[in-house]
């Protein structure tokens, strides 16, 4: 039985009201002041929840969760351009993205504006810099996000991760904040419509929009410091991550 569709009035309402946030929120994002960290955490926060309302996606939010936690290192599966939504309203970052979506019109802007560090995945060259500006980053108390897999999958499963990036919470001994995202459709069923794998922004939108429910779930594993494990190199923090996060992706897969 296939999930039921959202009706064609209701599909341009969600977009009239994602455009709506899209103005309000390069407004806001341009007058982000980077020396005030609660105005910015503020600010992302509602740029996240936002997005979502506008979509009428609900989000539910599992595990751990303490707003007194400062300089992590959040990490977590890669499904969805939603992803980065759902994340920062549960933990306001800013994001390392790949290369590309730097160059999307308006969400690539936006994205600059709220502090996003574009890098080629295909450079190692970028690594180091990147680490440090990370680090630096962690030890001020930003919390920073990425996708260890470096892409997209269709969400039931993960993708093997990368370790590289997970140098920088070794180097400040920040805490590791593992987060595992699964969509779910009206009939409370996994799906991989939300996926951004290999299709196009346009396509993908309009296929979310036509979704009569989707639901985003976040669990989040107990924070970690590097510190605690002192016999692991950043090949070893990745698989603490990997691990928990793939158990819970695949948990009710079907």
């Amino acid at each position: 039985m296939s999930a039921p569709k959202a009706p064609f009035l209701t599909r341009l309402r969600r977009l009239a009201r994602l455009a709506r946030w899209l103005f309000q929120t390069g407004r806001n994002l341009s007058s982000i002041d980077r020396d005030n960290p609660v105005q910015r955490n503020r600010i992302l926060v509602q740029l996240g929840a936002g997005a979502l309302q506008a979509l009428d996606i609900e989000l539910k939010v599992e595990g751990r969760r303490t707003g007194s936690e400062k300089g992590l290192l959040v990490v977590g599966n890669h499904v969805s351009w939603l992803d980065i939504f759902a994340m920062s309203t549960v933990f306001p970052s800013s994001f390392i993205a790949k290369q590309e979506i730097g160059s999307w019109p308006v969400l690539g802007r936006m994205g600059k504006n709220a502090g996003t560090v574009f890098i080629n995945r295909n450079s190692r060259r970028d690594v180091e810099p990147i680490n440090l500006a990370v680090g630096e980053a962690l030890k001020s108390g930003k919390n920073v996000s990425f996708f260890p897999e470096a892409k997209t999958s269709p969400g039931l499963d993960i993708l093997p991760f990368k370790a590289a990036l997970f140098q920088s919470a070794i180097d400040t001994d920040s805490p590791v904040q593992a987060v595992a995202l699964r969509y779910y459709d009206a009939l409370g069923r996994r799906s991989v419509v939300p996926s951004y794998a290999d299709v196009s922004l346009p396509v993908s939108l309009w296929r979310i929009v036509s979704m009569e429910k989707l639901t985003i779930r976040i669990d989040c594993a107990e924070p970690f410091r590097p510190s605690e494990f002192p016999d692991k190199d950043r090949f070893g923090i990745k698989d603490i991550a990997e691990t928990y996060i793939k158990g819970v992706v695949t948990e009710d897969a079907v």
